[in-house]
């Protein structure tokens, strides 16, 4: 099934139509969405009814470092460097020689700068501009990036020198959360291709250190061993309070140095189109997920 169409008219159709092709695209059925069962059914299902206000400041890069820092303290947000509402307004002479550029409403959208006389700035802001005039609402109906308003933002250069060069740049810990609990996480790392984000490796843990019995197969693992952070139990209770109250989140964090720095939250990994395998475990992760009334 070529989706090619399915992008052509994609902003005509209605959410559920749309998540339901969407849905028969990658798992070759449609969702069960008036009792959904396994994870990314119960995702899809959260898209639809789960309307939070508060996930959208949450998702913004921008405005979650405020929200974030009002429960887990400033001292664990990465420094801001700058804010713009467009690429051509970076100010590249006031930055230091070394820092990060991100936009604020999608994955994709980063620069990594490592030497700041090295960096193709004409090249940089052509590539920004781009992920600026993207809205991922239209991709997977994930309502909370709807009216976000894009902007380009600069934050502190941080790195880890545990990390193999060869691999890629800072370690990411991804804990699964379900109603304020963390059950699972990933750790990985996006190889960096001049400058740019590339490929995720990554290995999946348990909340014991222990390498579960599921995997995605989107995902390529790491081709070394993670030793457990010292940090750790401080990345758990930062998970706890970040997911409060929220049927499923993913809380992204950073270890550096000993020390824990809010990364991002996800509310729906890969749209909720990636399934776990073997595929017994959609159904076991989706038992976690406990479904709220609709309102």
């Amino acid at each position: 099934m070529n989706t090619e169409w399915l992008r052509t008219v994609s902003h005509v159709l209605p959410d559920k139509t749309y998540i339901q092709l969407q849905y028969f695209y990658h798992f070759h059925k449609l969702p069960n969405l008036k009792n959904p069962k396994t994870f990314n059914e119960k995702l899809q299902w959260l898209k639809l009814y789960d309307r939070n206000p508060l996930y959208t400041i949450m998702v913004d890069k921008v405005l979650a470092k405020e929200y974030v820092a009002s429960i887990i303290g400033e001292e664990h947000i990465i420094p801001t460097l700058g804010v713009w509402d467009r690429a051509e307004d970076i100010d590249f002479d006031a930055l230091p020689e070394q820092f990060v550029l991100k936009t604020n409403h999608d994955s994709g959208g980063v620069v990594v700068c490592s030497d700041k006389k090295s960096l193709d700035r004409e090249k940089t802001v052509n590539k920004l501009k781009k992920a600026l005039k993207k809205n991922g609402y239209w991709y997977g109906r994930e309502w909370p990036y709807k009216n976000i308003t894009p902007k380009v933002f600069a934050e502190k250069y941080m790195s880890n020198d545990s990390v193999n060069e060869e691999i890629g740049s800072l370690l990411s810990y991804k804990f699964y959360c379900f109603d304020g609990e963390p059950r699972f996480l990933y750790v990985g790392v996006d190889r960096i291709e001049n400058g740019n984000k590339g490929e995720l490796l990554c290995t999946y843990y348990d909340t014991e250190w222990e390498q579960p019995p599921f995997n995605r197969p989107d995902h390529r693992t790491l081709p070394f061993l993670i030793d457990k952070p010292v940090c750790f139990n401080r990345m758990m209770s930062f998970s706890r309070q970040l997911s409060n109250q929220i049927p499923f989140a993913r809380v992204d964090l950073y270890e550096v140095s000993g020390e824990v720095f809010f990364s991002e939250i996800t509310l729906c990994p890969g749209s909720g189109y990636s399934p776990f395998y073997p595929l017994e475990w959609e159904r076991k992760i989706g038992d976690w997920i406990k479904i709220p009334e609709a309102k």
